[in-house]
């Protein structure tokens, strides 16, 4: 494995072939697809963690959905990319979208877990709240912490897999408070990108006890990407929003058959 440093972003290479880009979510880091790396065999993998999050915290100024998606053309332009898979976790999904909209010759296809068009307005007031929560609050990101464990991982998780939980523990209370909420601000102010566009192959994999990408959203998402050259909805019993750690396996089995469908894009 490399490390680069590129723009003050941490950025982690490993492995020969096809490349592969990972795009974390709010609270997480590079550390978010490490239960998938099995998947990725024969890949180039390239992990980042995002701006205001994991080891990138010192990353300046106001984020942003199109912050991010820039900070990802300059690290693929940087490294030699032209084109590559793209995985994405719930914010990052937004992101994913947003290059397969206007970068479409980098992304050859897209596996989004956890994935969400554009927070609605009530999650967005939300957001800031947390924000402001994180900023301000003594103890605003234990608090955060403990609430997001009992509302974004399902209750089989939180009983069978206490490894899961200490990392998704661990993943948040990780992250600065400044910098949770400046990631915060950023999904809060994210607008949709126009999907409908969006030509590549499409994964989305969702929990059956995910809040923030229910079912029911992730195929109506799925039926607004019309011009996609294909789309599968995965919808994972007794599985909340940390879909790549808290249903590894599974994940691990659908982005493989994935991959290897599309590997001549």
């Amino acid at each position: 494995m490399t490390l680069h440093l590129i723009e003050r972003l941490a950025v982690e290479e490993e492995g020969e072939g096809p490349v592969v880009v990972c795009v974390h979510g709010l609270g997480g880091s590079s550390n978010t697809w490490t239960p998938l790396m099995p998947a990725l065999a024969r890949h180039r993998v390239i992990r980042v963690d995002l701006p205001g999050s994991g080891r990138s915290q010192g990353a300046e100024g106001a984020l942003s959905i199109e912050h991010y998606a820039q900070s990802f053309v300059n690290i693929c332009a940087r490294l030699g990319v032209t084109r590559a898979h793209w995985l994405g976790h719930s914010m990052g999904t937004i992101v994913c979208q947003h290059l397969a909209t206007s970068q479409p010759k980098l992304v050859a296809s897209l596996a989004l877990f956890g994935p969400l068009i554009a927070p609605p307005d009530a999650a967005r007031s939300a957001m800031l709240q947390r924000a402001e929560k994180a900023r301000s609050a003594p103890n605003g990101m234990q608090e955060i912490t403990e609430a997001l464990i009992g509302a974004a991982i399902s209750a089989d998780t939180r009983q069978r897999r206490p490894v899961t939980v200490a990392y998704v523990r661990e993943s948040l209370m990780r992250q600065s408070g400044e910098a949770y909420a400046r990631s915060c601000e950023a999904l809060a102010g994210a607008q949709p990108a126009p999907v409908e566009s969006i030509a590549c192959p499409v994964l989305l994999v969702t929990g059956d006890e995910d809040g923030v990408a229910p079912p029911q959203a992730v195929r109506a998402m799925a039926d607004r990407l019309h011009n996609a050259a294909s789309k599968r909805v995965v919808v994972l019993p007794r599985c909340g929003h940390w879909t790549p750690v808290e249903r590894p396996e599974e994940c691990q089995q659908e982005l493989r058959e994935f991959l290897q469908a599309n590997s001549r894009s």
